[in-house]
């Protein structure tokens, strides 16, 4: 009888060992599993420059921690979105239902990120958004899945809104494509400015992505203000400074933009965007320590010069990788990874930020002047500054 309870107990340690030992076999295997990350961004169109800056800022950060995020590597699945709103949803779905991806980054347009913020917000995806600054991603969108590493629309246009007032201009126009990037950082504009006494006399727009600009600088010509304010990005934004030099504005009505304006187009406009005033989270010259490296890694890595998209790719990254460490790799962990990247302290290229409750940077905006190639740090436009967050029930 001993002898058959001897057996017994043999056999059931036996067994709890198996088990024991396929519970580590499997949560090794789970450790051992690629982080999947889901680009979708746009690679083709008037955005295209941009997505692949993004792309390649977040692909440098994770060379930069040997390949992978806490041990996990990384794999990268991609969608071009085309700058396309009607076909976001779409897009997205694809990402989370058919490639099963982890973490979604995206996108540069505004419309196209409404509808990624809905549907992660949907389903509970990690979303950190690498540029689009449509306000309501971290207003009435606002989700604890859903991070930003780059600005709201109302940011650099309500720091450029003060700095205008401060020159002395009192009548401004406004001109902008007609979607939510622009509608919105006209409005911070007009908000920075009449907090200062100046006033905003006509405000112009043209569908996106147009760029028949013609008529439109005919009307700014006879409106006669002491200033214009714009907001164009990409080929847009080549195209406007070009046609507003050409009609002979730039000699007499000076043109003042958010930094998209001339970020990633200089070498385009050439002589047509010397001297032109941006404000913007990153400047050419910053001259920092952390810069300075960052600089120097992304142009020996793809023998370009960095620009603010490729900054935000590179901190969506760092955004990602301070989450996972917190959680030792393991994203399933979501409470504890978002809490992590909530109390971060990211040591930015562009200095560092923290986030506000709505996971918008808390961040400084430079004043910058076009000088050559660069956008040439002139100022801190406005220090610190957090986007309102209007909406936002988190």
């Amino acid at each position: 009888m001993k002898r058959f309870h001897k057996g017994i107990l043999q056999t059931a340690i036996a067994a709890l060992s198996i088990t024991a030992l396929s519970g580590l076999t499997l949560s090794a295997h789970a450790q051992q599993q690629k982080i999947k990350i889901g680009f979708m961004l746009p690679y083709t169109g008037t955005f295209a420059s941009l997505g692949n800056a993004i792309e390649n800022g977040f692909r440098l950060y994770v060379s930069e921690q040997g390949g992978k995020l806490n041990g996990r590597e990384v794999e990268y699945v991609k969608v071009d979105d085309e700058s396309d709103p009607s076909k976001a949803t779409d897009n997205v779905n694809k990402l989370i239902k058919r490639d099963n991806v982890d973490v979604l980054v995206g996108s540069v347009h505004s419309g196209v990120a409404m509808a990624m913020a809905k549907v992660a917000k949907d389903t509970g995806t990690l979303l950190i958004v690498p540029n689009a600054g449509a306000d309501a991603v971290t207003g009435p969108m606002c989700a604890p899945n859903i991070f930003r590493s780059s600005f709201s629309n109302w940011q650099p246009g309500y720091a450029m809104g003060e700095v205008v007032a401060k020159k002395g201009h009192k009548k401004v126009v406004t001109i902008t494509w007609k979607y939510a990037a622009g509608d919105e950082s006209v409005r911070g504009f007009k908000e920075g400015l009449e907090k200062s006494g100046g006033t905003v006399v006509k405000e112009l727009s043209l569908p996106f992505p147009g760029v028949e600009f013609q008529s439109l600088l005919t009307e700014i010509a006879a409106a006669k203000p002491d200033a214009v304010y714009t907001f164009f990005a990409g080929g847009g934004a080549v195209k406007f400074v070009k046609d507003y030099a050409a009609a002979g504005l730039k000699k007499t009505i000076p043109l003042y933009g958010a930094g998209f304006l001339t970020d990633g187009t200089l070498e385009a406009q050439g002589a047509d965007a010397a001297d032109l005033l941006t404000t913007l989270h990153y400047a050419d010259s910053l001259g920092t320590p952390r810069d300075n490296a960052f600089r120097l890694a992304y142009a020996k890595t793809y023998k370009l010069q960095p620009d603010v998209y490729a900054v935000q790719g590179y901190d969506a990254a760092q955004m990602l990788g301070i989450g996972s460490n917190a959680v030792k790799g393991d994203l399933s962990k979501r409470a504890e990874l978002i809490a992590a990247i909530e109390k971060a302290k990211i040591d930015s290229p562009r200095g560092p930020f923290t986030l506000s409750k709505s996971h918008n940077p808390i961040q400084d905006i430079y004043l910058r002047q076009v000088s050559g190639k660069e956008n040439k740090l002139v100022g801190i436009a406005s220090k610190a500054l957090a986007d309102p967050s209007r909406g936002c029930r988190m």
